[in-house]
């Protein structure tokens, strides 16, 4: 069986990404380290950097996951920042910037970094369209959970239970990276 080592302190990230890569045979360990999170306009581009950097600190093959809450309206914000902002004005202060604003669409991007030792990152993107709720609602998952509401549903992601939760996300980054490593590590 093949494996990969996940870079995270998150449990629910560990969780997703050994379930989605189990079909393709891969078993995912996992590290907690502290990585450089650079500053860019991109999740791709901060997963990118921070798998570079963890492989080459671990000097091994290494999968990091970057991602963030894209809101239209707010030109994207706060994008790459959404970590900081969930430490910060937390999904309060991001409802707060959205009242009275009518377009409420947004998206959650989620960046995969592959990234074997001593080569460059591969990174395989999956997008979860939705839009901003109107107030907190729902007892399940942290953070942006409560506020985003993907599309098709009509409450946000606080209202289901994790794997339920889990299912709603968009996993076509999942699938590029089983199947990269099912034809690329034989």
């Amino acid at each position: 069986m093949q494996e990969i080592t996940l870079v995270t302190g998150n449990r629910a990230k560990i969780i997703n990404t050994t379930n989605k890569l189990k079909p393709f045979g891969i078993k995912v360990n996992n590290i907690k380290l502290d990585t450089i999170e650079i500053q860019a306009d991109t999740a791709e581009e901060v997963a990118a950097y921070s798998a570079k950097y963890a492989s080459e600190v671990l000097k091994t093959t290494v999968l990091k996951i970057d991602s963030g809450l894209y809101v239209n309206a707010l030109n994207g914000f706060p994008g790459p920042y959404t970590h900081y902002c969930d430490d910060t004005i937390t999904e309060d202060g991001l409802l707060k910037l959205m009242e009275g604003i009518k377009d409420r669409s947004a998206e959650f991007r989620e960046a995969l970094a592959y990234c074997k030792y001593g080569e460059e990152p591969v990174v395989f993107s999956s997008i979860t369209k939705g839009k901003i709720a109107l107030k907190k609602s729902g007892t399940h998952g942290y953070s942006w959970d409560f506020v985003f509401i993907p599309e098709g549903k009509r409450v946000p992601l606080a209202h289901f239970e994790d794997q339920e939760r889990f299912n709603l996300w968009d996993d076509s980054a999942y699938t590029k990276l089983g199947e990269y490593l099912s034809k690329n590590n034989k």
